[in-house]
């Protein structure tokens, strides 16, 4: 992490001294905006978010004059619309895991358990505070990036409003998945307590595993990949899929949650019988 945030001590006397969730809660809001990496990491996400799909939008209609016919049949401006988070996706992963990580680094954490001795409190109240931050800004960004798009393609009349079938699911979902993949990146963060161990583990469990599973025959590939955190969490921000094999959209969003709270309860547990 990049700059010293009030400990929680700081915060709890400030407050009465009263030990509650809502103190830590709020001990925890103070830590995450005092950090530049918070600032940084999250407009780095708006902009990819905005900034990819107005790009790729821009892109795709100056070149709508030699798009071949089957491609211009297949075109889903909604997708592209929300299309940022392939993107920001990475900033909102390693940010949730510099979100506690960082504090393992610095021994900050030890004053936050010395000023909340259960621990859990903690982790809930970061949990809670990342995962609102994220999802706030992730649907405004959304929200922008999809009317944005729509405004670039209106010329060649293939935009969607957002009443359209799928739509209003995809920007609405965008920001859900978004979001618990930001808590899943600070569950990895609480269960390694290492900023390399945890983007490496964020990574390989997110991109590196899919590869992997491509060297598989394809009938075994095409049985387990809907599987793959990645793709399961995909099928909520997705108006048009490219195959057949895929989960229903919030079969697959569901299979994506209960990765992210496995996660979050095995680093819980560790947690509770493990010193910082």
């Amino acid at each position: 992490m990049s700059t010293a945030a009030p400990t929680a001590p700081a915060v709890v006397a400030r407050t009465g001294g009263r030990v509650t969730q809502a103190n830590v809660v709020r001990s925890e809001w103070t830590k995450l905006w005092s950090l530049r990496s918070t600032r940084w990491s999250l407009a780095v996400a708006v902009v990819a978010m905005i900034g990819l799909a107005v790009g790729i939008s821009a892109v795709q209609m100056s070149r709508w004059a030699s798009t071949s016919a089957q491609d211009k049949a297949v075109y889903d401006s909604i997708d592209v619309g929300v299309g940022g988070y392939h993107l920001a996706q990475l900033a909102i992963g390693v940010l949730g895991v510099l979100a506690i990580s960082g504090e393992y680094a610095t021994g900050m954490i030890r004053s936050s358990f010395m000023a909340v001795p259960k621990r859990l409190p903690v982790l809930w109240a970061k949990l809670a505070v990342y995962c609102s931050v994220v999802f706030a800004l992730m649907l405004v960004a959304t929200f922008v990036a999809f009317f944005a798009t729509q405004a670039i393609v209106a010329g060649h009349h293939v935009q969607h409003g957002i009443g359209d079938p799928h739509a209003l699911r995809a920007v609405v979902g965008t920001a859900l998945f978004l979001t618990v993949l930001g808590a899943l990146g600070l569950g990895l963060g609480a269960l390694v307590r290492n900023t390399a161990g945890g983007i490496a583990a964020f990574v390989g469990l997110l991109f590196v595993l899919p590869g992997i599973t491509a060297l598989l025959p394809h009938s075994t590939a095409d049985a387990v990949n809907p599987y793959l955190p990645l793709n399961a969490g995909f099928t909520i921000t997705t108006s048009t899929f490219e195959d057949s094999h895929h989960l229903s959209t919030f079969g697959g969003f569901a299979v994506f949650c209960a990765y992210t709270l496995i996660v979050i309860v095995v680093a819980s547990v560790r947690l509770v019988r493990r010193d910082a």
